[in-house]
């Protein structure tokens, strides 16, 4: 009876241990973050780094966040037609395609893949300039690593991430219309009016909103976890790995919550 009082105390210390390690770890990434828009809001500013992060993060990534689109609105599209056609209901793949592409498939796939992409680049850069000690030197140089290295990408992220999901819904619903006029014999007219016609405003606004939040979250675990990377080539590699896992945990979690709130209802 001892024995099994002391197995079920360390067990309860160990977990213990891990709420509160959890607990701290939320508290330095919300304070990470609270400093860097804290910072934003004043000058000085830095237009050339915000340029350029939107050019990285935007430009760079819309091969394969187009692509990724274009191949998953097709494949939506087939999958559509095959269940609806055991229902009688074929005739809802235009509708169902837009609507799963537009409030879901472009937002989050479209987030993964600028996460996969930016995110580890982002670690993997501000740690390599921890490491090698350049935060330090930009700091002896009175040049806030805030406004200079975090500021400007997570602005940019933000910015630039509505436009790429935008860019991705709308190959993504072109994937599902070329498979559906090429291959499943739907008339083209009629698939792109079907489209329109179910196609509303919040569904529009929710996927902007997704992905502004998303750019953040991207942004936020790229930067934190290369901002406090430590232990040389492979403490820049745990940062990388780091703030992919964690963009993508975010993007997913912030993604359901943001759906309850606008469709729950």
């Amino acid at each position: 009876m001892t024995g099994l009082a002391t197995t079920l105390a360390h067990a309860l210390i160990a977990l213990g241990g891990v709420v509160v390690a959890l607990f701290a770890s939320i508290g330095r990434l919300t304070r990470f973050a609270g400093t860097a828009i804290g910072r934003l809001v004043r000058p000085p500013w830095y237009p050339v780094q915000l340029f350029e992060q939107m050019l990285v993060i935007g430009y760079f990534s819309l091969p394969v966040v187009g692509l990724t689109a274009l191949f998953t609105g097709s494949a939506l599209a087939q999958q559509i037609y095959i269940g609806g056609s055991r229902f009688n209901a074929s005739s809802t793949v235009p509708a169902v395609t837009v609507i799963g592409i537009v409030r879901e498939l472009g937002p989050v796939l479209g987030g993964l893949m600028v996460a996969g992409r930016v995110a580890s680049a982002m670690a993997a850069e501000l740690g390599t300039m921890r490491v090698t000690e350049q935060i330090d030197a930009l700091t002896t140089l009175r040049t806030d690593p805030y406004r200079y290295l975090v500021g400007p990408r997570i602005v940019a992220a933000v910015l630039v991430m509505p436009i790429l999901v935008l860019v991705s819904n709308a190959l993504g619903v072109m994937g599902g219309w070329l498979l559906a006029t090429g291959r499943l014999g739907f008339n083209s007219a009629s698939y792109l009016n079907t489209t329109a016609s179910f196609l509303k405003a919040d569904d529009v606004w929710s996927s902007m909103v997704k992905a502004a939040v998303f750019g953040f979250f991207i942004a936020l675990m790229g930067c934190y976890h290369g901002y406090h990377s430590s232990g040389g080539a492979a403490g820049v590699g745990r940062a990388t790995t780091n703030a992919v896992v964690s963009a993508f945990i975010l993007i997913l979690l912030s993604n359901l919550i943001i759906t309850v709130i606008v469709f729950g209802s």
